[in-house]
């Protein structure tokens, strides 16, 4: 919490010297806060807590995430892609999609790949403002709906406990390293990402996500009525295509091959 703690400093210092050095109060004032946003806003800042960009591999190997899922549409779709290219993905999965569409979470699972949690409602637009009390909630109230919804049949044993997060378009908090250290997460950023929203069609996603791609990056893709409906599943299947064409694979990594 340095940068937190240089913010309040710089402020009281502000407020000390603003009778006589009215130029460097306003100096002291504002411009910790320009270096806090840019430690909450920009998805591979590193300062309020450590966020995983890639993994450490000898091999021709990537790790897919998909998130925002899961969705009745692309998902099952998605599945079958990643089995046809015999490739592994992490579906950071948001707490609410869980409860109201359970069986898919199971078929997730069932076909190997991993769960990871996104927040129980994605609050985008305010998640960086959260108090500890929301931040504990949208954990806990995700933890319990991946939980229920994973559990398979009456009386089956829930499947192990999701230790990966990701924050709503990578955006942090000031609390959110204690809340994620309590909950035995750990933050997972990407090294490439498609900005499915940016662009008009599935083949300029794949060039994106792809671009000077290396062992060991971290790849983030969409699903979900949030991204175009025509670049949706499309964009996943070009970027396997590609994947599978320069001879990655598609790996889930161990926690101690992150960096």
């Amino acid at each position: 919490m340095f940068i937190v703690a240089l913010n309040l400093a710089c402020k009281i210092a502000a407020v000390l010297i603003g009778r006589s050095a009215l130029g460097p109060a306003f100096a002291l004032w504002f411009a910790p806060d320009a270096l806090l946003a840019y430690h909450l806003f920009v998805p591979g800042a590193q300062g309020l807590l450590r966020v995983h960009q890639r993994f450490t591999t000898a091999a021709r190997e990537v790790w897919l995430t998909i998130d925002d899922g899961p969705d009745p549409d692309d998902t099952p779709r998605i599945l079958a892609l990643l089995t046809a290219h015999h490739a592994r993905a992490t579906f950071f999965i948001i707490g609410e999609n869980a409860v109201a569409h359970p069986a898919l979470l199971r078929a997730i699972s069932g076909a190997g790949h991993e769960i990871a949690h996104h927040t129980h409602t994605h609050p985008l637009y305010t998640f960086w403002s959260a108090s500890p009390t929301r931040l504990r909630a949208e954990l806990t109230a995700g933890f319990a709906a991946l939980s229920a919804s994973i559990a398979g049949a009456a009386g089956a044993a829930p499947l192990p406990r999701p230790t990966r997060f990701r924050p709503p378009a990578g955006i942090k908090n000031i609390f959110l390293k204690s809340a994620l250290a309590a909950h035995g997460l750990t933050c997972i950023g990407w090294s490439a990402r498609g900005l499915e929203r940016r662009h008009r069609d599935p083949a300029t996603v794949a060039a994106t996500v792809t671009h000077a791609l290396q062992p060991g990056a971290i790849l983030l893709l969409h699903e979900g009525p949030r991204v175009p409906a025509p670049i949706r599943v499309e964009a996943v299947r070009l970027v396997l295509e590609k994947l599978t064409a320069a001879g990655y694979r598609c790996v889930i990594p161990t926690p101690a091959q992150l960096r």
